[in-house]
Formats: structure tokens, sequence, C-alpha cells
């Protein structure tokens, strides 16, 4: 049950971190870059069953 709330928020602040704002257009994909790879290791963890 955590596990799939966790991943649920990871998600909603990947899609929250694109840059689509003009004011965040020159951050690049580092956000996203690093958010993907938090919830690629929480998918990775709840399969296995860790969380």
């Amino acid at each position: 049950m955590l596990g799939t709330i966790l991943l649920i928020v990871l998600i909603l602040l990947l899609i929250g971190a694109l840059p689509a704002w003009p004011h965040s257009r020159s951050w690049g994909y580092a956000p996203t870059g690093t958010l993907g790879i938090v919830v690629i290791i929480v998918v990775v963890l709840v399969v296995m069953g860790q969380i």
C-alpha cells in the first residue's frame, strides 16, 4: 500500500518537473531526469517486494 502511494506521488512529481513554463525552460531536463531515476528505483523496489 505504501509503495503504491509513493509511486503515484513520485509520478506526479515527475510530470510536474517537466520544463513547461518560460522561467523553467532554462533548467533543462535535470529535474525530470533526477525524479525519473527515483521513480525507476522505487518501481524496482516495489517489484522486488522491498517496499
